[in-house]
């Protein structure tokens, strides 16, 4: 299969090795001194502390591979939203894009089913920049499991998980997706395939949604906003409002999950999650996919989030005090979009 990681930092560094690894005609895309490793001395992978390296083309310029059977982003959604024309010359007629992205996707909406079905959502998505450059029907969903990090430009460190869930929009077992969980496979990762991906995303999210902005703010590790009792508390009301919208939108997600999350989370002793790495390394912080979007689709389902509307309030604030937040995400610069990112 010819696969092209647009994003080969933590979590596409990784898919690309191992895809590479397996067998596949893999190209990365990348930027900076992540890209001049890579091209240097290509790119290595550290898993259970065993480090290989891994020959294969990369450049910051997508016309350098042509079209692709599937494309696999693994940008930060506003990275994704700055970079939307640039997938042009990786999209052939048949061109199917994984979406290994953290939060609520730009495609959400697209075969969704219910009453909303096609809708836009305008805060991942501004313009409908990705919905008209890349197109909803090339998108295939993914939840990522995977902890992974860019320890040094051109290396990188697997740490956790190898399940990457993945569903079609419209829930079909199509010959697209039967082919990359074919490849998936191939490479040693897990990928089960979900006839309900919104419902994967979801409970995901109901982590990313209060973890991320609270850990942001108070600076606090992951065990630690999940045990201190008054965080916690925190943590439990944003997420029942986030599991009002999601039965609102169809969706029966069993509220003992939100234990469940709260509990694996404080299990990780230590861990900053990614947005607070973003603001204490200096990069764009990931709140629209994580939390603004969450935000617009309590107001489409008409369910009041006055919880998650005073921690986004805050949070948007402390990113754009720091310099690593804007609401319009279309001026969120790409030229760092490859370099040194990771999801949770």
């Amino acid at each position: 299969m010819k696969i092209c990681v647009f994003g080969a930092g933590a979590i596409g560094g990784y898919m690309a090795g191992e895809l590479a690894l397996a067998g596949h005609d893999v190209s990365a895309i990348a930027r900076g001194p992540h890209l001049a490793a890579v091209q240097s001395h290509g790119l290595k992978l550290i898993v259970d502390g065993q480090t290989r390296t891994v020959d294969l083309p990369a450049s910051d310029d997508p016309a350098a591979f042509g079209p692709q059977d599937v494309v696999i982003c693994a940008l930060k959604a506003q990275q994704a939203h700055a970079n939307a024309g640039a997938f042009a010359p990786l999209l052939g007629p048949k061109t199917a894009v994984l979406t290994a992205m953290n939060g609520i996707p730009w495609w959400y909406f697209y075969k969704e089913g219910g009453r909303h079905d096609g809708h836009h959502l305008q805060s991942v998505d501004p313009g409908a920049a990705q919905w008209n450059a890349i197109g909803p029907e090339r998108a295939i969903g993914c939840v990522v499991d995977p902890a992974c990090e860019v320890v040094a430009p051109g290396v990188i460190e697997h740490r956790l998980f190898k399940r990457f869930t993945i569903g079609e929009p419209d829930g079909s077992t199509s010959d697209r997706i039967l082919a990359l969980r074919d490849a998936l496979v191939s490479a040693g990762f897990d990928a089960p395939i979900r006839d309900t991906i919104r419902w994967s995303i979801w409970l995901k999210l109901w982590g990313n949604v209060c973890f991320n902005p609270i850990s942001a703010l108070t600076l606090a590790t992951l065990d630690r906003v999940t045990s201190e009792p008054g965080l916690r508390a925190l943590c439990k009301s944003i997420m029942a409002e986030a599991e009002a919208i999601t039965a609102s939108l169809g969706l029966t997600i069993p509220k003992q999950m939100m234990e469940r999350r709260l509990n694996a989370a404080g299990s990780v002793i230590g861990h900053k999650i990614s947005m607070l790495q973003d603001l204490e390394r200096g990069r764009s912080m990931e709140i629209d996919a994580l939390v603004t979007a969450v935000q617009e689709m309590g107001r489409l389902v008409k369910i009041a989030t006055p919880t998650i509307d005073a921690v986004l309030a805050l949070v948007q604030e402390r990113g754009r005090q720091a310099g690593l937040y804007s609401n319009d995400i279309s001026q969120v610069d790409g030229n760092d979009a490859c370099s040194d990112y990771r999801l949770d």
